[in-house]
């Protein structure tokens, strides 16, 4: 089995959110239906939402940056 890597967005479907797997890696894998796959999940982190969490915190020394912004990272 192949590794592959890509981006999608997550959206609502129904009561639960989903993603939709792309038409070109649907068929360079052979997808179809009810087909198992295993994926794994790494949120993206959003840097402008750590300036309101910055803000007054001007003598934070760059490790203690760097702490917060893996917070929530393995």
């Amino acid at each position: 089995m192949g590794i592959m890597a890509i981006e999608v967005e997550v959206k609502k479907i129904g009561n639960s959110l989903g993603i939709i797997i792309p038409n070109d890696i649907v068929k360079e894998k052979s997808l179809k239906p009810h087909s198992k796959v295993s994926i794994e999940i790494v949120k993206k982190a959003d840097l402008r939402d750590m300036f309101g969490i910055l803000k007054g915190k001007t003598n934070m020394t760059a490790q203690e940056f760097k702490d917060l912004a893996r917070e929530g990272w393995e």
